[in-house]
């Protein structure tokens, strides 16, 4: 059955890059008008053009998420331009790798800001457009560090199951009206963010060593993911957190 995403309005945050444009080519490619959201404008003008160049619809809005004066401005734009999303993907997040006692209240409040407050504040603009609409999906974009923990990865692994408990409370409170949200956790994936790993081939080859698979991840896979459960097919699906992982946390 195809998924069509016709007449649908999606948000993406951390929409410049990596998994963020996958999935904003996925869902583009099937329909949806798409709201880019990043910081980095001249990123967003290569993704929304390339959307575009593929027939796609795509405006991009530039500002800081963990800026709870700047989502505002952001959700007004948004609304003003192309209305109420009906989908809304938070994707925004950075890492940190080092150990806890190594770590500056910084470096840990930038990390948890990035993924779990800003998932709070864009949601919260956003999620009261689809309660007008009587349909909504809100993906949280978790990671398999929801579910287990790694060393030096404290304040990802504290950012990331926050964002799991959000997703499941969030779930329960929407879902008598037609809005559905759910996590998903990718494993490692051939990302922007994980080139300081790919590129040190000790590191690479412990984390290929971990993965059944025995391969990194391919954003396609993710955002063909994120394309199903924001279609019709998965409105029986919400509440819970979809792992892709390449088997990682089968072990």
């Amino acid at each position: 059955m195809k998924i069509d995403l016709t007449g649908k309005v999606a948000v993406i945050t951390g929409g410049s890059r990596g998994l963020g444009e996958a999935m904003a080519e996925a869902l583009s490619g099937a329909g949806a008008t798409i709201a880019l959201v990043a910081r980095n404008e001249e990123k967003l003008k290569e993704v929304r053009d390339k959307l575009v160049a593929a027939g796609g619809k795509a405006e991009y809005f530039m500002g800081d998420v963990t800026d709870e004066t700047e989502v505002a401005r952001i959700a007004d734009e948004v609304k003003a331009k192309l209305g109420d999303p009906h989908i809304l993907i938070n994707n925004a997040g950075t890492n940190c790798r080092t150990h806890l006692v190594e770590a500056s209240l910084e470096d840990f409040q930038g990390v948890v800001d990035s993924s779990l407050k800003s998932a709070f504040l864009v949601s919260r603009a956003f999620v009261p457009g689809m309660q007008k609409h009587g349909w909504g999906r809100v993906i949280n974009m978790t990671s398999i560090l929801s579910h287990i923990g790694l060393p030096a990865r404290t304040p990802y692994c504290s950012a990331k199951f926050g964002l799991l408990g959000m997703t499941k409370a969030l779930a329960l409170e929407v879902a008598a009206e037609g809005i559905t949200v759910n996590g998903i956790s990718p494993g490692p994936c051939g990302t922007e963010m994980n080139l300081p790993v790919m590129n040190d081939p000790e590191a690479n080859a412990q984390f290929l060593k971990n993965l059944p698979v025995g391969r990194w991840g391919k954003v396609e896979e993710i955002a063909a993911l994120a394309c199903y459960i924001c279609s019709d097919l998965a409105g029986f699906l919400t509440g819970t957190d979809i792992v892709i992982d390449g088997g990682w946390t089968t072990k």
